[in-house]
């Protein structure tokens, strides 16, 4: 089962910023499309962003186009989020996941996956 750890989470005011990291100890990132999902309050999870191996494919949903910017560093064996422009609707547990479905503006973790890691917690608020 991969183990991924998410990073970088943390509280921010509306308008501030943040970068999430998302690394794997024992698995190589490298040949997998990666994506982030969140997870507000009482609500569902829902896909954010996803890359693919090279890093030159990305998608976004509409809700943080032009605010988050998704990148991968291979050789550092990690993918990250950078947040910026946070909304108070931003805050959520960000959670990255190996292999997401990617096509347009869905994004969808493959059914049955259960990889998921601990997430952190991202808290927009004054």
């Amino acid at each position: 089962q991969v183990q991924l750890v998410e990073s970088g989470g943390g509280l921010v005011q509306p308008g501030g910023s943040l970068r999430l990291a998302c690394t794997a100890p024992e698995f190589a990132l490298a040949n997998h499309a990666m994506g982030w999902f969140r997870q507000a309050p009482g609500g569902g999870r829902e896909g954010v962003s996803c890359i693919d191996t090279t890093g030159r494919r990305t998608y976004y949903d509409g809700s943080v186009e032009g605010r988050f910017t998704i990148s991968r560093d291979n050789a550092k064996n990690a993918v990250y989020l950078q947040m910026n422009n946070l909304k108070t609707d931003d805050t959520a547990v960000y959670f990255c996941a190996t292999e997401p479905i990617c096509m347009g503006r869905r994004i969808d973790p493959q059914p049955g996956y259960h990889s998921w890691g601990r997430g952190t917690q991202v808290t927009v608020s004054s």
